[in-house]
């Protein structure tokens, strides 16, 4: 279970992860990632659209981070996950602060794993609510990959 900010940056790089990437840069930092859960964090500042609320395409880039996150843990080592589908339900606007998603598996196996996802504000008001797919497979150059 990774709970501590470093082990879940260490867990990444576990999982593959080499270069900073968008959620980096969106200002997302994650609070917990086990097999049950993965919970994250974005601010509202910098990710809001032209009226200054909470962009709809960054609750889905918050979504999908800790969707693929939950289906990279479950896949383990030597696998990836590949998001191949993301849909989304905005229901309140956020203007300030930060929200925070909540990852839990739907359905896992061994080639696709499910997460529905609920993203808040500091309220706890849902935001929004989504569902990511990834596709589970053998990473490059890891033992069992055909080449």
């Amino acid at each position: 279970m990774a709970t501590d900010r470093e082990d879940l940056r260490a867990l990444g790089r576990e999982l593959g992860a080499s270069l900073p990437g968008l959620d980096e840069r969106m200002g997302i930092e994650f609070l917990e990632a086990t097999t049950e859960r993965v919970v994250a964090r974005m601010p509202v500042e910098g990710n809001n659209q032209a009226y200054g609320t909470l962009h709809g395409g960054a609750s889905c880039v918050l979504a999908e981070t800790t969707g693929s996150l939950g289906a990279a843990v479950h896949a383990g080592d030597g696998r990836m996950a590949l998001g191949v589908e993301i849909n989304a339900t905005h229901h309140r606007v956020a203007s300030s602060g930060f929200v925070t998603a909540v990852a839990t598996p739907v359905h896992v196996g061994r080639t696709l794993a499910t997460f529905a996802v609920a993203v808040t504000d500091e309220q706890g008001r849902r935001v929004c609510t989504a569902r990511v797919t990834s596709l589970l497979r053998e990473r490059a150059g890891s033992a069992g990959t055909r080449t």
